[in-house]
């Protein structure tokens, strides 16, 4: 969402703007075309896509990575002057703040089921004997 709200707001740029703005360097290797990088320049890369296949895991890194989104669209929102960027941002955001309490509801549902035994100890995803054992209440 937010390269194509970078693409909206440079494809009609001039190169006098390019290089008054300082998109010289991004548009020599992209032109105004999406390409995701962050805010430093860094490309975006499938690392950041972390899953562990274990469901407790994943759900703390799901919670944190919307966490970081929020935090992003707020710095955004700290230096964007467009109102309908701003509008944008600010549905993306309050998008983020759901995704964020859907997940912690599926984490405290996910612990609630398992709490009988540490369900620390093994991977519900994976270990499929001892968590059918938890869910049976053995």
């Amino acid at each position: 969402m937010i390269s194509a709200i970078v693409y909206q707001l440079t494809r009609g740029m001039c190169m006098d703007e390019i290089k008054r703005d300082g998109f010289d360097a991004y548009f020599v290797d992209h032109t105004s075309g999406i390409y995701p990088v962050s805010a430093g320049g860094i490309p975006f890369k499938v690392d950041y896509l972390a899953s562990k296949g274990d469901i407790i895991t994943d759900l703390h890194e799901d919670l944190a990575a919307e966490q970081k989104a929020r935090t992003t669209y707020d710095n955004i929102l700290r230096l964007a002057d467009d109102p309908d960027v701003k509008d944008a941002i600010r549905f993306l955001r309050e998008r983020e703040i759901v995704h964020y309490q859907r997940f912690g509801e599926a984490l405290r549902i996910t612990q609630d089921r398992l709490d009988c035994k540490n369900f620390y100890a093994f991977n519900p995803g994976f270990d499929k004997a001892q968590a059918a054992q938890v869910m049976a209440g053995k």
